[in-house]
């Protein structure tokens, strides 16, 4: 029977998303003017951030990028932003979307030799635990110096390049062969479980790794940008910035370590999974018949890829120009002088950053509706209004609950510009406002990880094309995080009220 148009509108909108999901969202867009009519912008402008954050936890039945475009082109029609606040929020963030644009797709030439090393590491620690261990710490020490969304690329490449491997191998396929990694129709019916198991095995040691960008991240004046905006209000440098953090970030990170070891070895929140041995003796084989097969030319390949690595962690340990720039040097020399000079294959290193660097710019917009209609003025308000040591714990806590809900960058932005006004009128001594803003980077930093709201870097990690492959969901990371979030955040604020 042949379809009327408004059957083809409605087949048509949203795709292949469930008809649940495009009813929820219809009732969104309907519900929101009337909101704003009957109530007011502040309980339609929150209406709204739920609505978003509804739309990331759904990511895996819908891509964020065309729901949450419809709510944010909304609120701009409804008046509770504008355009030009949008564009000033992405104008603030441009080195976000610099990185995003350039460093992922850098970090994509240089996949081949991550390959190598992290295939080594993966196939010579056999016990778990402190393979998670390995992957956590790697990522805080890296995050520490570079940029979080930097060290998430590298995790997210080696393990595309992990399940990969193993989905050709147990679909009958060579590794050179074009494969679909989203088809499991092809999957021999002997290898399911083993598919089934090797998922929960990447499943972990990507969150373990995403928890790591966290726990490195708080520690440096380089390690989030909020940090960076922070220390230059506060005149820090980088070791005074170190030490000023060190009596919270250096108890946490420990604490994070126990904490992975301890997830994995009691097999607890979906941890504990090990590397099944049919997948193992599949990439033990991939890995000993690349090393035959290797010739001159792609030995070559695999030593430029090296000095750009080396390069790569020169520039952005000496921060020689902004993280995006040094991304795009990265494509240049890994292409140049590996011979990928044809547009097609330059394509394919944008594909996985360029769908999140739009989302991100939606984000950028829920933000402004968050600033302009000052939907966390009354919590600002009120801990402002507490003194002394409850000040410090107030601050963290709001500030930690904030950054789960919104952007940590912005809930950062906000907060230390108000405390920074309240000192400059002389309502705060040198002392506390120190104490405050220590309270204010940990609290934006470590609590934050409760969702992927909170972190662009736990954010990209949802809406990878890898997510879907290994079953990682919003609800499901929010799950895996769980324990990290009670017990970090309970560490740091105990670590705030007794030693700053």
């Amino acid at each position: 029977m042949p379809q009327t148009l408004a059957q083809a509108f409605a087949r048509n909108f949203l795709g292949h998303s469930p008809r649940w999901y495009k009813l929820t969202l219809t009732g969104f867009l309907t519900v929101n003017p009337v909101l704003l009519i009957a109530i007011g912008p502040y309980v339609a402008g929150w209406a709204l951030v739920l609505e978003f954050i509804f739309t990331l936890a759904m990511a895996l039945k819908c891509y964020p990028l065309q729901p949450g475009g419809l709510l944010a082109l909304e609120a701009i029609i409804i008046g509770l932003a504008s355009p030009q606040q949008v564009y000033q929020e992405a104008v603030q963030n441009f080195p976000v979307i610099l990185l995003l644009m350039f460093m992922v797709a850098g970090i994509y030439f240089l996949r081949d030799l991550l390959l190598v090393i992290f295939t080594r590491i993966l196939l010579g620690v056999r016990a778990k635990p402190l393979l998670a261990l390995l992957f956590c710490s790697m990522s805080a020490l890296l995050s520490a110096f570079l940029d979080a969304l930097t060290v998430v690329a590298v995790i997210i490449t080696v393990a595309s390049g992990f399940y990969g491997v193993y989905h050709r191998a147990a679909s009958g396929k060579r590794y050179s062969h074009e494969h679909d990694q989203a088809d499991d129709t092809s999957i021999h019916r002997d290898h399911s479980a083993d598919l089934e198991q090797f998922r929960a095995f990447l499943r972990s040691l990507m969150m373990h790794g995403a928890i790591g960008t966290a726990l490195g991240g708080v520690m440096t004046i380089v390690g989030e940008p909020q940090n960076l905006l922070i220390g230059h209000i506060m005149g820090w440098q980088f070791i005074e910035f170190f030490l000023r953090m060190a009596p919270v970030t250096i108890p946490v990170f420990i604490v994070g370590l126990i904490v992975c070891f301890t997830l994995e070895w009691r097999a607890w929140f979906g941890y504990g999974t090990p590397l099944p041995p049919a997948v193992r003796q599949i990439l033990e084989n991939f890995e000993a018949a690349e090393r035959e097969q290797r010739d001159r030319s792609q030995m070559a390949m695999l030593i430029v890829q090296a000095v750009s690595a080396l390069l790569l962690v020169v520039a952005l340990g000496l921060h020689l120009a902004e993280v995006g720039l040094i991304g795009l040097t990265i494509i240049v020399l890994a292409t140049a002088f590996n011979g990928i000079t044809e547009e097609h294959r330059l394509g394919h290193a944008f594909e996985e950053a360029l769908p999140f660097t739009a989302l991100l710019v939606v984000f950028f917009g829920v933000v402004a509706i968050i600033h302009q209609q000052h939907l966390f003025t009354p919590v600002i308000k009120w801990a402002l209004a507490f003194e002394g040591d409850l000040q410090k714990v107030a601050f963290f806590v709001a500030s930690g609950i904030l950054s789960a809900v919104s952007d940590n960058v912005f809930v950062a932005t906000i907060y230390i510009t108000e405390v920074k006004s309240a000192f400059d009128a002389g309502k705060l001594s040198v002392e506390q406002f120190n104490h405050l803003a220590v309270a204010i980077n940990t609290g934006t930093n470590i609590p934050s990880i409760a969702t992927p709201n909170g972190q662009a870097a736990f954010l990209f990690l949802l809406t990878s094309t890898l997510a879907p492959l290994i079953r990682l969901s919003y609800v499901r990371m929010l799950w895996m995080a769980l324990p990290y979030t009670i017990v970090l955040s309970a560490t740091a604020l105990a670590c705030v009220w007794a030693f700053i």
